[in-house]
């Protein structure tokens, strides 16, 4: 009887067996290889979005605000400004409207360097940036005060927010003080400035007689040096040659410079910034 069957079958079957064992391995070997591309891309995206996640607080915590950058007086100027809506213009239309025949001298926005205009500061005294807010209808309940300056009857009343407070002269001279609530234009208080004598109402009278030139017109011209708001306007003596309209400008930055315009020619004399 022969065997060479038998070894035929056990070769076969070790063959396939081996064939199993392979293919077992190389799937293994593909499964381990997978799964460390799998890990491998996982950590790299981990570590990718760990870093973002670093990069964005530091640039939203690191850049300081730009109010931590501003002085004292910067700060207090903003505030105001951000208050009020009624600007230079509608405020000086509005006060010469409550003196017949008037002319304005002087307009100042309470709250912004009162130190150095001179003005008694209102306890909610502020203003504005913008100047949009129109001041039509904003005469005292009264009407007009005449010009003996018999006052509003809200004269002893106090704005709630920012105030504009005018000089405003007779042909003679005669100054009448007009305090505009800022915000909606209307007069809160018209009367005739107790303190002058002859020679202060001369001398207001010669001023405004080598004026050839508006405030308006001054404050146009400071505004086109210096984008900004006009804050201040006053005529003043220019050291003995003629007049100025000095003009105080606000800009983005909240510092003031203050401008010396010729009253007769429209130029600038003279500029100063405040950097504090």
């Amino acid at each position: 009887m022969r065997l060479e069957p038998r070894r035929t079958n056990s070769a076969s079957s070790r063959s396939r067996t081996l064939k199993a064992v392979g293919a077992l391995s190389l799937a293994a070997a593909t499964a381990v290889l997978m799964t460390g591309c799998g890990q491998s891309s996982d950590s790299a995206t981990s570590a990718a979005t760990s870093e973002a996640a670093k990069i964005v607080p530091q640039k939203q915590t690191t850049s300081p605000s730009a109010s931590a950058k501003m002085t004292e007086d910067q700060r207090e100027r903003k505030k105001v400004l951000d208050e009020t809506k009624v600007g230079f213009e509608d405020a000086a239309n509005t006060a010469t409207g409550e003196v017949a025949g008037g002319k304005l001298v002087e307009l100042d926005l309470e709250g912004v360097d009162d130190d150095d205009n001179g003005q008694s500061p209102s306890p909610s005294g502020s203003g504005s940036p913008t100047g949009s807010a129109s001041p039509s209808g904003s005469a005292s309940p009264s009407g007009s005060a005449s010009p003996s300056g018999t006052g509003s009857p809200s004269a002893s009343a106090e704005a709630e927010g920012p105030v504009w407070v005018a000089d405003v002269a007779e042909k003679d001279g005669t100054i009448h003080t007009v305090r505009i609530n800022a915000v909606d234009g209307k007069v809160i208080e018209a009367r005739v400035d107790a303190d002058q004598d002859a020679d202060d109402k001369k001398k207001t009278a010669d001023r405004l007689a080598q004026a050839t030139q508006t405030p308006q017109q001054a404050a146009k011209v400071a505004t086109e040096k210096k984008k900004g708001t006009v804050t201040s306007v006053s005529l003043d003596d220019n050291d003995g040659k003629g007049v100025v309209w000095k003009v105080d400008v606000v800009g983005s930055d909240w510092k003031k410079t203050t401008f010396d315009v010729d009253a007769k020619n429209d130029t600038i004399v003279r500029e100063e910034t405040d950097e504090d």
